[in-house]
C-alpha cells in the first residue's frame, strides 16, 4: 500500500478524530489477547487496516480505517456489542464485495443489531440485517456520522468533520497525509492553533503570517479547541 493518497493516522490521533477511546481503538485496529475458560487467545482486528503491512516503527492507519472506526464508535456508544459489529462487518464485506461497508454503506442500529438501508423489489425502502439476509421492521437510531463525507461512487472520498454546510475544515487523504487541514490554504489546523496561541491569541496576526483570513484562522482554532486542546 502507498501511504500517499491513503492518509496517516496515529492511533492516538484516530481516537482524538473519532471520539474513540484510545485503549478501545487499539483493541479494535491491533487485536488483544483475553483469557477465555482458563486459556489465553487472540481476538483479531476488527479488519486489516490500510497500512498493516507499512513497514513503519509505530501502529498507523489510513483515512477509510479512521472513518471506519467512527461508526464502529457509534454502534458502541449506542449499546452494540463488538461481536456484532465484527460479524456484521464481515457479513457486509462478503456480500458487498467492498472492503470498508461501514462507510460504503448506509448502516443504522436499534442498539442491538446493525442495519443497511436498502429497496425491496417493491421499491420501498427498508432496512437489510446483513446477518440474516432479511429485510426487517424495526425503530432505527439514525446515527449522522455520514453528514460531511464525500463520496465518489461507493467510496469516502474525503471528510468536512463540521458537516458538508461548513467546509472550512477537511481531511483528504490526497492532501497533507489526511491530516486536518484549511480547505483554501492546506494548512494543518494544529499548526494556525499553535500560531494562534504564540501568537497571544492574535488571528490577525496569524492570518497574516500565512497570508489567510482571519476566518480561515478562527475556523482553525474551533476545530482544535473543540477536542479540548
Amino acid at each position: 500500500m502507498s501511504i500517499p493518497g491513503t492518509g496517516l493516522y496515529t492511533l492516538g490521533q484516530a481516537a482524538r478524530l473519532t471520539g474513540a477511546d484510545r485503549r478501545a481503538v487499539r483493541r479494535w485496529m491491533l487485536g488483544y489477547e483475553r483469557q477465555e475458560r482458563g486459556e489465553r487467545r487472540f481476538s483479531p482486528p476488527l479488519w486489516k487496516s490500510q497500512l498493516a503491512d507499512a513497514d513503519l516503527p509505530d501502529p498507523v492507519i489510513g483515512f477509510h480505517d479512521l472513518l471506519e472506526l467512527r461508526l464502529v464508535n457509534a454502534f458502541v456508544r449506542h449499546g452494540v456489542a463488538i461481536p456484532v459489529i465484527r460479524a456484521t462487518v464481515d457479513a457486509a464485506r462478503e456480500q458487498f464485495g467492498i472492503d470498508y461497508p461501514l462507510t460504503a454503506k448506509r448502516f443504522r442500529t436499534d442498539g442491538k443489531r446493525i442495519f443497511i438501508e436498502a429497496v425491496a423489489k417493491s421499491g420501498e425502502e427498508k432496512m437489510l440485517d446483513p446477518l440474516k439476509r432479511q429485510f426487517v421492521f424495526s425503530e432505527i437510531i439514525k446515527p449522522s456520522l455520514y453528514a460531511g463525507i464525500e463520496y465518489d461512487g461507493n467510496r469516502a472520498r474525503r471528510w468536512y468533520p463540521l458537516g458538508n454546510d461548513h467546509k472550512a475544515i477537511v481531511l483528504d487523504p490526497a492532501r497533507q497525509f489526511g491530516s486536518p487541514i484549511v480547505s483554501d490554504a492546506s494548512i494543518p489546523t494544529d499548526t494556525l492553533y499553535a500560531s494562534y496561541l504564540a501568537e497571544h491569541r492574535d488571528n490577525k496576526a496569524v492570518a497574516r503570517i500565512f497570508d489567510i483570513s482571519p476566518r480561515t484562522v478562527d475556523a482553525a482554532v474551533r476545530f482544535e479547541q473543540s477536542f479540548g486542546s
